[in-house]
């Protein structure tokens, strides 16, 4: 019963509100806050009192401004970086090494043989002085050439630059590619340009180069890449060199290694590849103590004899170290060990933990990107470059209708071809070129929020030295070829020497450099510095706040009551009847019959008893006036409760 009583009260307090006006509200507001100023404003006299009130409103609006600007800053979202150093026994790192020639030339020159034989033809004519004989490229497959031919630019006059064919006496012939002309273009004013076209010949762009070297190898490359497109995965593999091959000699430690403990992978660029302590099968393997003695020491014999010899044009071993379970990007972040040298490198660690939303676009594992992970077919970890390597495959599939056969595959797609996609080359180049592609990508794609890489100092000496030459290659050529024979050289030779340099570890570390704390210490010392208010301070302004919309909610809900009021009243011409006007008006004194026969009929009391007469009408009180309902207030009741 009493939670009903204090329940109605809390209703009735509802519907009256506060229980004052707006100005005794500001009022007791100011005569009752712990805020200094305002008090001043209701107690002194009208000089004073208006001095308080501008000094109270201008400390209030620096107040709310110094407010402003801490809240900016705090949503900047703007981080720190710190750096600390550890020190620990780690795990080495994964190692992986290819050869500079992706495939061995002696098991693709098949496939080469009419690139091979046009790629001599373009070289003598672009380095003959004189003509060439018109009988020396007859033999030649112009397929190729039709799609992406060279050309020479000749801009000794830049307003009318004249492009040449190189094989215009033999091929497609026409008078301003004369033989005398491109005698002529010799001269520096000329140069060497790729002619990309669409489908139907009616759109090309000219790639140009400023060295010739630079024009054949970009030349060959697009075209040895249409060639092995078309060359199963299993069989590109087998063109590479083997692990077995590469590997000469192999050391961890103190313990011996060989091929069998490393995990292949082909690689586009690079052909066959070989990872050391990849992870993905065995635990990584641990580094026992920093330095040479106890790292990876491997010999390789890169085979330089048998490299492509337009395809690949520097010799030597390309390597890079990576954490496990990532995929290797070999070409964008490795590093090159040369031939007929003893390549030390020393490791350093570098730690890289970022701040995630809202403070950077890293993520942790790239579930939140929204770019399909064409490397996952892997098991790899994600990487901003697998992201956007996939990006650039899917935009290649998107306007070209097939992918580059540098990145990997979706199911249910082709590479691309010149015999299924003849204009695949042209629309690949302006994609290549296309800044909205690589913003959009750069835009989709994060980086990961943690990330670790590997710092290396390089030094390099000779190795063997002449007076040990004789008895290592003898030894080598045994264990290889079961040979007494050398069949080794130092230009095949690679000697490398991968190890920590010491065990500390630098982690550099993002955190906020503003956080709530910082936000809640800045904006009350200002308040407090300002007006010298608290927390309470502001729970007691809300409280006011609270009040006066209550207060004009109240009103609205008056105002429209009484606006229904009115508008109900307007249907009458005068006031409303009283109680007395209306019983009179019902009441027959002089006891006649009613002029209307609107009563039971007078045969059906023949034999009864006279009508009763009326009793004493009540009085007749002005008071009595009839009201509708809801406009009467029930405050009284509920203060009586």
């Amino acid at each position: 019963m009493q939670v009903k009583k204090y329940l109605v009260k809390c209703l009735h307090r509802l519907q009256k509100g506060p229980g004052y006006t707006y100005r005794e509200l500001l009022v007791w507001y100011c005569d009752n806050t712990n805020t200094h100023g305002p008090k001043r404003i209701i107690r002194e006299g009208p000089k004073k009192k208006a001095t308080w009130f501008v000094l109270t409103l201008l400390f209030a609006s620096l107040v709310f401004w110094q407010w402003g600007v801490f809240i900016r800053t705090y949503l900047s979202w703007d981080v720190s970086v710190s750096l600390s150093l550890g020190f620990k026994a780690m795990s080495f790192p994964a190692v992986t090494i290819c050869n500079s020639s992706p495939f061995q030339y002696s098991k693709v020159k098949h496939l080469l043989k009419d690139l091979d034989e046009l790629m001599e033809a373009v070289l003598e004519r672009i380095v003959a002085t004189e003509p060439s004989r018109a009988n020396a490229t007859k033999g030649l497959n112009f397929t190729i050439w039709n799609h992406t031919p060279l050309v020479l630019i000749d801009e000794r006059n830049p307003h009318h630059p004249v492009v040449l064919d190189l094989f215009a006496d033999n091929h497609n012939s026409s008078a301003g590619n004369s033989p005398a002309l491109r005698r002529g273009c010799n001269a520096q004013g000329c140069k060497v340009a790729m002619r990309l076209c669409s489908v139907n010949g009616t759109v090309c762009t000219f790639r140009n180069f400023t060295s010739a070297t630079q024009a054949v190898t970009e030349w060959y490359t697009l075209q040895a890449t249409n060639i092995f497109s078309q060359v199963s995965p299993r069989e590109l593999v087998k063109m590479g060199y083997p692990g077995e091959q590469l590997i000469l000699a192999c050391l961890f430690g103190a313990e011996p290694c060989s091929y069998r403990n490393f995990t292949s992978i082909f690689l586009p660029d690079y052909g066959n590849c070989y990872i050391f302590n990849w992870g993905m099968k065995e635990k990584a393997l641990p580094s026992a103590n920093p330095g040479v003695e106890f790292g990876l020491k491997l010999i390789l014999d890169i085979g330089q004899e048998d490299y492509v010899p337009f395809l690949t044009s520097t010799a030597g071993v390309r390597l890079l170290l990576h954490e496990q379970r990532s995929y290797p990007f070999v070409k964008d972040e490795g590093v090159y060990a040369m031939s007929g040298t003893d390549t030390s490198i020393g490791v350093l660690v570098d730690k890289l933990e970022r701040k995630g939303k809202p403070y950077s676009r890293c993520t942790v594992n790239g579930s939140d990107v929204p770019i399909r992970n064409l490397y996952s077919d892997y098991n790899t970890t994600y990487s901003i470059q697998a992201c956007i390597g996939s990006c650039f495959q899917d935009h290649m599939i998107q306007n070209c209708t097939c992918g580059h056969y540098l990145y990997p595959l979706p199911h249910g797609k082709k590479y691309c071809n010149s015999q299924e996609f003849p204009d695949w080359a042209y629309c690949y180049s302006e994609l290549r070129r296309s800044l909205d592609q690589r913003e959009s990508c750069i835009r989709m794609c994060k980086e990961s929020c943690n990330d670790t890489q590997y710092k290396m100092t390089i030094s390099m000496a000779d190795w063997p030295s002449e007076a040990s030459e004789d008895w290592i290659f003898h030894v080598l050529s045994q264990e290889r070829d079961q040979s007494t024979n050398i069949t080794l050289s130092r230009k095949g030779i690679v000697k490398l020497n991968i190890y920590f340099q010491e065990f500390n570890y630098r982690t550099i570390e993002e955190s906020a450099a503003y956080n709530i704390v910082w936000l809640l210490s800045n904006l009350g010392g200002q308040f407090g510095f300002w007006m010298g208010g608290s927390v309470l301070c502001l729970i007691e302004f809300a409280e006011i706040v609270i009040d006066f919309l209550w207060i004009t909610v109240i009103r609205l809900v008056a105002f429209s009551k009484g606006l229904r009021q009115r508008r109900a009243q307007a249907r009458y011409a005068g006031p409303p009847p009283t109680v007395a006007e209306l019983v009179e008006g019902h009441t027959n004194f002089a006891f006649q019959p009613d002029p209307a026969d609107q009563g039971p009929d007078p045969g059906a009391y023949a034999h009864e008893q006279a009508l009763p007469i009326p009793g004493t009408p009540p009085p007749n009180y002005d008071s009595l006036r009839l009201q509708p309902l809801d406009v009467i207030e029930s405050d009284s009741d509920g203060d009586t409760v």
